[in-house]
């Protein structure tokens, strides 16, 4: 099924499109993969993808649920250029509820593993300040190890070596959640001060779910 535009079902929905796509180009100038079920629009940005980083590094991907305005695209599944639906949704007005999507999909690795949908186990939870907190001291340390010149091979073999080290003293200890999880969830906004994130699992998946979206996550040992 081909879609030229989607309705969604008001225009702060479309307004929270924009931020969330926004941030998450900041991080990861990408691709976005759009899938519909019904009338939720699941939107996957890539954070930390095998196409972009060291073989040792996770899989990391955002994920924000954005409201249609019905289920006439039930089932439409696209993968775009970032750049492209952010510069689509900065020329739109503040009260539009339509998109009209770019005319050329693109393809990436990272959009090609589907994280399941249902069947996760709960495993506990994660203090929002305490992720923040090593969010940003992984964040630091990427800044001091990386010179100001380096190419994009030695930056991410220095990024897989950080954001692969596990999450330490909070949420669950029987919960391998790589630090790259909390430098998404921080990153593209979904922490809350004072807040809680809590932990799933569903095979070979790990989902840190906050107040602002999901970070799904699968390890590289378990891609091949």
């Amino acid at each position: 099924m081909l879609h030229d535009t989607l309705l969604f079902a008001d225009a702060d929905t479309m307004t929270d499109l924009r931020t969330f796509l926004t941030r998450a180009r900041t991080v990861e100038d990408g691709q976005v993969r759009l899938q519909a079920v019904g009338t939720a629009l699941a939107v996957y940005v890539p954070v930390l993808a095998q196409e972009a980083i060291a073989a040792a590094t996770p899989t990391v991907l955002g994920l924000r649920v954005a409201r249609l305005a019905s289920p006439e695209a039930d089932g439409f599944e696209a993968v775009h250029e970032l750049g492209a639906l952010t510069d689509r949704l900065a020329r739109v007005d503040e009260f539009e509820t339509t998109l009209a999507l770019p005319p050329a999909e693109s393809r990436a690795a990272w959009a090609g593993i589907t994280p399941p949908l249902a069947g996760w186990e709960e495993l506990g939870a994660y203090a929002d300040d305490e992720l923040r907190a090593q969010a940003e001291t992984g964040m630091r340390s990427v800044a001091e190890a990386v010179p100001a010149s380096v190419g994009r091979p030695v930056l991410d073999t220095v990024r897989g070596r950080i954001w692969s080290a596990p999450v330490t003293g909070t949420g669950p200890h029987d919960v391998e959640l790589p630090l790259g999880a909390a430098f998404a969830a921080h990153t593209l906004g979904f922490l809350r001060p004072g807040g809680t994130s809590r932990v799933f699992r569903q095979g070979r998946w790990l989902r840190l779910s906050s107040a602002g979206g999901h970070t799904l996550i699968r390890h590289a040992a378990q891609l091949l």
